[in-house]
């Protein structure tokens, strides 16, 4: 009985531990910005520098990681298949920046000296990967760094990944562990801070690798914040990924459109903006400190010269939906990576990016959800509320789902306040009188957020 009541008092222990961790490592939802929808394979060391030294002038804003998206290990990112994309890895099958993209990685010094010129700068540093082993090191079956297995026992030959078909799975055994503890090992030593581990929380879920990326972090001893993608994870495991990982993707990649009328073979790729109203709601229970349900980047502002999908170009999305975009991802209390090109960044965007309220409201919140109870006769106006810090600052935010315009008269009663209402527009900063109604015009896509007095 003694021996019992003690195991539950470490698993207890253990869980809290775990848990602090997580607040530990993110206590707010992480901003930042990553090279993805801007470059997609393609970002090389001098593009990399251009667009962190913007995100340095955007740090008193609370804007702190940057990542480096999928493909810096590519000698020919720009090629077709990965086998001509040629893949570098060491004699051990870990994965190298190319020097010739990334030239301060030269001598095998790997991404150090480039992190350390990021936290020079007071940011933080993020790198990209698939989940797996590459099938090229199996067939070579290199030896395992710090251990005595080979990549062949390493893999899961069952799992590849369905839509990269570089990498094998990585087996649930001992050699698979020491395969990612000695990859993590490498990146802590490097001086990485974050880590998005792509391929892991569906198509297909593996939950087994999310559990083996957590374990050999921790073994590191470095404070990394672990980014699982893509989604939608299941709600389902909720729990489970929030032991493990700070962020997870809630949805498919998530791109400029405003809808996906027509997803191709059951997918939801590319999500639409529309989508994401409905998304974000279902996960609001499981917004806490450490734990922040990701609905992807914001793919705003030039998407260029090398985007991740399409061509290159200027935001699809109107001004309205931007607004909205940023607006709702704010209000949710979701992590804020910006996706567009920052060397080209346009006054709309940097409005955004350093409106204080917006910020402030991402990161402070203390609460924050959906209207329950829809507005009648408006099925397309959508509300969330939140209260900020300690002085307990409340936020209306409003949306217009529809495709027209939409007048609105309500009262404040209607949106969960008491009495007559002094509101305090945070685009415009004008503060409309008490009143125990509001009345505006939303454009449509558009939306409004209010200070409540």
């Amino acid at each position: 009985m003694i021996r019992r009541l003690f195991a539950l008092a470490f698993c207890a222990c253990a869980a809290a531990s775990l848990a602090a961790q997580h607040v530990n490592l993110a206590p707010t939802p992480p901003m930042g910005w990553n090279s993805w929808d801007a470059y997609g394979f393609t970002i090389d060391e001098a593009q990399f520098r251009e667009n962190v030294k913007v995100l340095a002038s955007l740090k008193s804003y609370g804007w702190q990681y940057a990542v480096i998206d999928e493909g810096w290990y590519m000698r020919d990112p720009f090629a077709a298949t990965t086998a001509a994309q040629q893949y570098l890895f060491d004699r051990n099958g870990l994965l190298l920046p190319v020097v010739e993209r990334f030239p301060s990685a030269a001598n095998d010094a790997g991404f150090k000296p480039l992190a350390d010129w990021v936290h020079g700068l007071g940011l933080r540093f993020g790198i990209h990967v698939v989940r797996g082993i590459p099938k090229s090191v199996v067939e070579e079956n290199l030896p395992i760094a710090g251990s005595s297995f080979h990549a062949a026992d390493a893999a899961d030959r069952e799992s590849p990944c369905p839509w990269n078909d570089a990498n094998w799975g990585v087996a649930d055994n001992a050699a698979g562990q020491a395969y990612y503890d000695s990859m993590m090992r490498r990146y802590a030593s490097w001086d990485v801070d974050f880590i998005k581990v792509d391929c892991i929380s569906d198509r297909p879920y593996r939950p087994t690798e999310i559990r083996q990326v957590a374990e050999a972090i921790r073994k590191t001893g470095r404070p990394i914040v672990l980014s699982l993608s893509p989604g939608p994870t299941a709600i389902d495991h909720a729990a489970e990924v929030a032991k493990y990982a700070e962020m997870w993707r809630i949805s498919d990649d998530h791109w400029d459109l405003w809808t996906n009328p027509r997803p191709r073979n059951g997918s939801e790729y590319p999500f639409g903006l529309r989508e994401a109203f409905d998304r974000l709601a279902a996960w609001n229970p499981y917004v806490t400190p450490g734990h922040w349900p990701d609905p992807d980047m914001l793919p705003e502002g030039v998407l260029g010269p090398h985007p991740g999908s399409g061509k290159a170009r200027h935001t699809n999305l109107t001004d309205d939906e931007a607004r909205t975009e940023f607006t709702l991802w704010a209000v949710s209390r979701s992590p804020l990576i910006f996706g567009g090109n920052l060397t080209q960044l346009d006054a709309f965007s940097r409005a955004l990016m350093t409106n204080e309220d917006l910020t402030d409201l991402d990161q402070h919140a203390t609460s924050s959800a959906p209207l329950k109870t829809p507005l009648a006769g408006l099925d397309d106006i959508r509300v969330w509320k939140a209260v900020v810090g300690r002085a307990a600052r409340k936020y209306c935010a409003l949306f217009n789902l529809g495709d027209a315009p939409a007048q609105l008269h309500v009262t404040w009663a209607e949106l969960g306040y008491a009495g007559s209402v002094k509101a305090v527009d945070v685009w415009t900063h004008r503060a409309s009188a008490a009143s125990p109604t509001l009345d505006l015009t939303l454009p449509a896509h558009g939306s409004a957020l209010f200070r409540v007095e």
